[in-house]
């Protein structure tokens, strides 16, 4: 895993194509119990190189109820973006992710892990990557235990994201609830 890890980190497939050049954010271990399956790291995220080191983390971290050492631990929770770099700005939020990455290094990652009890996933990309495009983000969230015990699909907790908590006032009084007793089993 420590040679896979640093192989990703060095990767420079698509570093032509990102305004701020490649700085592959990627974390976990053979252990993790838990993986985080996002879209891509930020600007703030790219510049710091530690990853969910922004307002988005710190929501993530909310809804999972757990404190920053807790997240941190990669025997606890592994960082498996769908795009491992900062892809640039769009009119609103960041743009998608590099389309290289998953399919070049997903399935060299799950090889190495054996100790995964859930797979979170954060947001369309990796959803509809890894739960198809027959439903929409929040036909998946609002209907997650469809996809346990392997997938809990979750809205992605960026500040650009609010429009959609608000509208969906349900997830956070309802289903973080779940999430959080799900994390605390798994992490007891």
């Amino acid at each position: 895993m420590k040679d896979l890890l640093c192989e990703i980190r060095d990767c420079k497939v698509c570093a032509d194509h990102l305004p701020l050049g490649a700085r592959p954010i990627i974390e976990a271990n053979v252990n993790s119990k838990i993986v985080l399956i996002s879209q891509a790291p930020g600007r703030v995220v790219h510049e710091s190189g530690i990853a969910w080191n922004d307002q988005s983390g710190k929501k993530l971290r909310e809804w999972l109820g757990v404190d920053d050492s807790t997240f941190y631990n990669e025997d606890n929770f592994a960082i498996l973006p769908m795009g491992f770099c900062y892809p640039g700005k769009a009119k609103t939020g960041d743009l998608p992710p590099r389309k290289e990455c998953a399919p070049l290094w997903h399935d060299k990652v799950w090889e190495e892990m054996g100790s995964v009890k859930l797979k979170i996933i954060i947001g369309s990309y990796a959803a509809n990557y890894y739960l198809g495009k027959q439903t929409n983000l929040t036909e998946k969230v609002h209907n997650y235990s469809e996809y346990l015990p392997e997938f809990w699909p979750i809205p992605h907790p960026s500040p650009v994201n609010r429009f959609w908590r608000m509208k969906n006032p349900w997830f956070e009084e309802k289903t973080v609830p779940k999430l959080q007793d799900k994390i605390a089993e798994i992490l007891s």
